[in-house]
Order: structure tokens, then C-alpha cells, then sequence
């Protein structure tokens, strides 16, 4: 049961992510002004949504289609996207792409792992277990969606619908 639960909500954050990405206008995807564009965003909740179904960095197995030298978005685990170049821009189907990649993983990758193995992310100080970095995980996705939906709320006027479960 608990494992349905968990990849039933990791699901509701990514469909809720994947909504804010479909919403986005085309001005607003790489605007200038934005200190963090729109697609670094969402490309960075996806990539952190990755790599947090796994146990730990080293057991992570990239997505084939990632920036070449910039896994991360830049520096280390928080990303630094003003080193990025006009060519290591993602298209809206490449996100796409991947947030239906990272779609695929949810289910084999909870199940896989059980919970209470110990999670092992540098940048997370406090030990932690798989099931608490698969609680953290939803949170991430949730804020990065919420903070897209409000991005696409105050430029225009839309926002994206709350999603409670994916079956």
C-alpha cells in the first residue's frame, strides 16, 4: 500500500509539472528577463525528480539526452544556468520528452528499492531513507510546479489544476 501511495503522488507532481511545461507560451519559455528561465526550471525538478528515485548519486543512471558536461544544470547539485550556451537550450519537447522519461521510471524504481535503505546524497546532511527522499522528492517536484503556476499565473492569468492521485 505504501508504495502505491508514494508512486501515485510522485505521478500527481510530475502531471502537475508536465502541465505547467504544456502551459508555458513560447515568449515565456527562455524570457530574458527571468533570472531562471522558465524551461531551467522545469528541467531541473525533472532532473532532481530522476536522480532522487534512485538510492543514492552513484547508483544513478543518467538520461541519454542531458547537456553534455552539464548534468546538473551547472554547478554541482544546485545548478548555475548563466554558464549555459544558446545551443545547450532545451526545446519544450525535449523536456517534454524527458518529464515523460522520468514518467516511466516512477514505478519500477519505487518498487525496486526498499524503503527503508538508506538514502546517500551528499548535499543532504541528515541520513535519510528512501522512503523519506521519496517524500522529499514529491515536495521538490511540488514546489517547482507551484512555482511555474505562479509564474504562469502573474504573466498570463492562467494556472494549472491540482491533481490529487495518478492510479
Amino acid at each position: 500500500m505504501e508504495k502505491g501511495v508514494i508512486v501515485s503522488q510522485i505521478r500527481a507532481a510530475l502531471k502537475m509539472l508536465r502541465a505547467a511545461i504544456e502551459a508555458c507560451p513560447d515568449f515565456l519559455w527562455n524570457r530574458e528577463s527571468d533570472h531562471n528561465a522558465f524551461w531551467v526550471l522545469a528541467y531541473h525538478a525533472l532532473f532532481f525528480a530522476h536522480l532522487y528515485l534512485f538510492p543514492s548519486e552513484k547508483a544513478f543512471e543518467p538520461w541519454e539526452e542531458q547537456i553534455e558536461g552539464c548534468p546538473h544544470m551547472g554547478r554541482q547539485h544546485l545548478g548555475d544556468w548563466t554558464e549555459l550556451q544558446a545551443e545547450d537550450l532545451y526545446t519544450r519537447s525535449d523536456v517534454l520528452a524527458y518529464c515523460t522519461y522520468v514518467e516511466g521510471l516512477v514505478s519500477d524504481r519505487v518498487e525496486s528499492t526498499p524503503f527503508d535503505v538508506p538514502a546517500d546524497f551528499r548535499w543532504i546532511r541528515q541520513p535519510c531513507t528512501q522512503f523519506e527522499l521519496h517524500v522529499y522528492n514529491i515536495r521538490h517536484i511540488q514546489h517547482h510546479a507551484g512555482q511555474l503556476s505562479e509564474r504562469l499565473r502573474q504573466t498570463t492569468g492562467s494556472s494549472i489544476d491540482w491533481v490529487k492521485s495518478v492510479g
